[in-house]
């Protein structure tokens, strides 16, 4: 079947529309015609270094099942639903309820470009299209998913709102209730008040703690402070941040969690932690540098998280209930692009311009 898709064809290159063939759903797979995308940060850094092109990023995918598989049983033709990352299903992690780490390999199911036997479900021209990322490829109005991914929506619910949940929301507000669980009136600082960033905000306000957000952008700060922070921090505007974060939180916070992935930004929350607090990791870096003596003299602990400690098909519709109750009011951190202005959303999202881009098809 002929349908459009997101290319980047070149290293870094852009975000291109192009027609591309998918193939029918083998019996494992689903086929959802895409009605809303978000853009993550994830799909902006792997299309600067991705090995295997022409690819088709897209991993925050909501829409209607339109064809399922043979072996598919939890989802049928005319479901609305939202798309998560990949896991096997059957591992021990898995079983466990640990989807994020299935013992599959988090690279091998969500980061391949391809099917786990090499194959893909897209070409051009006769050409194969990497994709299968995260198990979805949606910057396209469609794409395969499986089960494991594949989250069933209640009636009505709009895809716009959905689509972030499976990704960027699940993983801020998955670290502060599945992994962090912080005590009522505890403090907790966040480290960058992106999408990811801002729902572990919104969480943490939603569970009565004094939330503090580090954050250079001044729009983002305001949006944090609306969303119930009780400081936004200027990291520019101090001479120590770390030292600026304890004076708010009387001695420092319980928690801190760093979405940045920057060195210096990992060792500024380590320092400003209070006695025995714990850090949680959901930045995408490579190597950090701390001091030893700190963390041991403190007792800190130190925690990586991947996607929220969440197992999609229950915590997206734990999500999608604290929606209705108020509590996460996801809609304040969308704006919407439609789908050929992908790679208009993408500027926007890497300037700063908006917190979270998400594409919708009409």
């Amino acid at each position: 079947m002929r349908m459009q898709a997101a290319l980047v064809e070149t290293p870094g290159g852009p975000f291109t529309v192009r027609d591309v063939e998918i193939e029918a759903p083998r019996p494992d797979e689903i086929l959802v015609r895409i009605a809303a995308v978000g853009i993550c940060h994830t799909d902006l850094s792997s299309r600067q270094v991705w090995p295997r092109l022409p690819m088709v990023f897209g991993h925050e995918g909501a829409g209607v099942v339109e064809a399922v598989g043979d072996a598919v049983t939890t989802v049928a033709p005319g479901d609305h639903v939202c798309l998560s990352y990949r896991s096997c299903g059957a591992c021990g992690q898995c079983a466990a309820g640990y989807r994020s780490y299935c013992e599959a390999g988090i690279g091998a199911l969500n980061a391949a470009g391809a099917r786990p036997d090499g194959s893909t479900g897209l070409s051009r021209g006769g050409s194969p299209v990497f994709g299968n990322f995260f198990g979805q490829s949606s910057f396209a109005t469609y794409a395969l998913a499986y089960e494991s991914n594949t989250v069933k929506l209640p009636a009505g619910f709009p895809a716009a709102l959905a689509a972030p949940l499976g990704c960027g929301v699940q993983t801020g507000a998955g670290t502060v209730l599945n992994v962090l669980r912080p005590r009522p009136d505890s403090a907790l600082a966040v480290f960058g008040a992106g999408g990811v960033g801002l729902s572990a905000v919104m969480a943490a306000v939603a569970e009565d703690c004094q939330v503090i957000a580090v954050e250079p952008v001044a729009s983002r700060r305001a949006v944090a402070l609306g969303l119930g922070a009780a400081a936004a921090i200027d990291p520019a505007a101090v001479d120590d941040v770390a030292a600026a974060v304890r004076d708010v939180t009387d001695g420092g916070p319980h928690y801190a969690i760093d979405t940045t992935g920057r060195p210096a930004v990992v060792s500024t929350a380590i320092a400003a932690l209070r006695e025995r607090g714990t850090l949680a990791l959901v930045g995408i870096g490579a190597r950090a540098e701390f001091d030893i003596m700190t963390v041991l003299t403190k007792g800190v602990s130190i925690r990586g998280v991947i996607e929220g400690d969440a197992a999609p098909s229950d915590f997206i519709p734990h999500l999608i209930e604290l929606h209705g109750q108020g509590r996460l009011p996801v809609e304040r951190l969308i704006t919407e692009f439609p789908f050929a202005d992908i790679e208009a959303a993408a500027r926007a999202a890497s300037s700063g311009e908006v917190i979270k881009p998400v594409l919708t098809f009409g």
